[in-house]
């Protein structure tokens, strides 16, 4: 593959094709968080605490499986389309196909067989997922290397997971749950559909492979791979070693670990209590625009803003101020306006302002890591560093999932109940509301810290290692 001259100035139509990757992803991956949980306990009737060992083990498999495949794709010779391009669009449909068979209910089995069927669709999807994530998420480097171009990705590329995950967590909850019964103040008692869930999740994965092949029609590899001596062998336990003792690349890692916790839980979290608390499944649509909106606003001065104050600088203020916030909605606990709705998402927008930081500047902040990581061993190694990170998020998910069922199952969480149009008890509705509430709290404060005080990338920092970096680059 011959070296490409020019290695920035990007193009709107890279940054569309750029998005609709993750736009891909997100059409079916968003639904792990809005209804997976869900499915699981009140269409399969499969209890949180074995939901929890399911998680545990596919994160245990995800261990050894997303090193191998970044080790793989790092090592593999690139194609004249490029170096990750192929992976993607290749694993687009196996991904589709896995997602639609996560949210297949097979009528007539057993506990134990819904189990062992959850077991090989989830695990399948995680590595049909991991197949297009790693050289998806390893791609951005290799189409630009310019700081601020590289910033615009990390915006579009959340632009486009805001866009995918619309339909699963605007458009869906309106229209799978059924009305089973009434609490005594009125309010409707509804339970999941799984039939009318399967066939839309169906609908979003055909959709999903026609959005990734436009990604790849629209994308471009810029940045050649580094050349290798005859006799240089790719190690993968020196690369993973490089990256441990990177300082930022550890933060971020752990960081973003937090991040998609949060994410998860939340997202799973309140689709139980709009469900369950205030008896308004459609509403949890809401939820979703108060989350992006902030993004609409932030976006048009999002590089002034970083030229101004830096990422890691931003990033860190805003999760301080989201963590403040999503602790208000926790006090609020006992009073009358913890059962206002339209209360509980004012300071859901609010707490969405501070994270939009983060959730619009991780990926730009991955990029700056794995340039730390050229400057300190002058390697590029893309796919393993990003196949490392890859997994930590996975971790996220296994905080999240492990975290919400072992929770559920301590305030006597029982989902067989609004499908016989039982109403849940108070006791189990208000410590509902203590787990979606204190939780995201602790999770958006933790994050705050580790970006204040462990990850030193700061604005100064980044622009003399950019400097470093543009030597090192015209000497090769």
């Amino acid at each position: 593959m011959a070296q490409t001259a020019l290695t920035h100035g990007i193009k709107l139509k890279d940054k569309i094709g750029y998005a609709l990757g993750d736009m891909g992803g997100l059409l079916t991956f968003s639904l792990i968080g809005a209804f997976q949980n869900k499915f699981y306990t009140d269409a399969l009737g499969i209890s949180p605490g074995k939901i929890v060992v399911l998680i545990l083990i596919a994160r245990i498999w995800d261990a050894i499986n997303d090193p191998l495949w970044g080790a793989f794709i790092q090592s593999r010779k690139p194609r004249p389309s490029g170096q990750f391009r192929p992976w993607i669009i290749g694993f687009s449909i196996p991904l589709a196909i896995s997602a639609a068979l996560m949210f297949l209910k097979i009528p007539g089995l057993t506990e134990t067989k819904y189990l062992i069927y959850a077991y090989i669709t989830y695990i399948l999807y995680g590595m049909m997922y991991t197949a297009v994530n790693i050289p998806y998420g390893s791609l951005a480097s290799v189409v630009t290397d310019d700081e601020l171009e590289r910033s615009s990705l990390s915006m579009w590329r959340s632009i486009g997971a805001g866009v995918g995950g619309l339909p699963g967590t605007i458009i869906l909850p309106m229209i799978v749950y059924t009305v089973t019964g009434k609490y005594a103040n009125g309010t409707n008692i509804q339970a999941l559909d799984e039939n009318k869930l399967f066939w839309c999740v169906l609908i979003l994965a055909v959709v999903s492979v026609g959005v990734y092949f436009l990604h790849y029609k629209l994308t471009k590899e810029r940045i050649a791979p580094q050349k290798k001596a005859k006799d240089e062998n790719y190690k993968a336990m020196d690369t993973l070693k490089a990256l441990v003792k990177n300082r930022p690349f550890v933060m971020i890692c752990l960081a973003s670990m937090l991040l998609i916790a949060f994410q998860f839980y939340y997202q799973s979290t309140f689709t139980y209590l709009f469900t369950d608390y205030f008896g308004k499944p459609g509403m949890y649509a809401f939820v979703t625009i108060c989350t992006y909106l902030p993004m609409a606003i932030f976006i048009p001065v999002m590089n002034k803003l970083i030229k101004k104050f830096g990422k890691k600088e931003l990033c860190a203020v805003g999760m301080a101020f989201a963590a403040v916030t999503s602790l208000v909605l926790f006090l609020l606990r006992g009073t009358s306006l913890a059962h206002n709705v339209y209360v509980f998402l004012a300071l859901t927008f609010f707490s969405g302002l501070g994270q939009t930081f983060l959730v619009l500047e991780v990926w730009a902040l991955v990029m700056d890591v794995i340039d730390y990581h050229e400057v300190r061993t002058g390697k590029r190694e893309e796919g393993m560093a990003y196949a490392f990170f890859s997994f930590t998020r996975k971790l996220g998910q296994t905080l999240a999932g492990v975290g919400l069922n072992a929770l559920l199952a301590a305030i006597h969480y029982d989902g067989e109940l609004s499908k016989q149009g039982i109403a849940l008890g108070d006791d189990v509705l208000s410590k509902l509301y203590d787990i979606s509430t204190i939780i995201p709290a602790i999770m958006l404060a933790l994050m705050a810290v580790i970006l204040f005080f462990g990850y030193n990338l700061s604005k100064k920092k980044l622009a003399e290692m950019h400097e470093q970096l543009a030597k090192i680059r015209e000497n090769e």
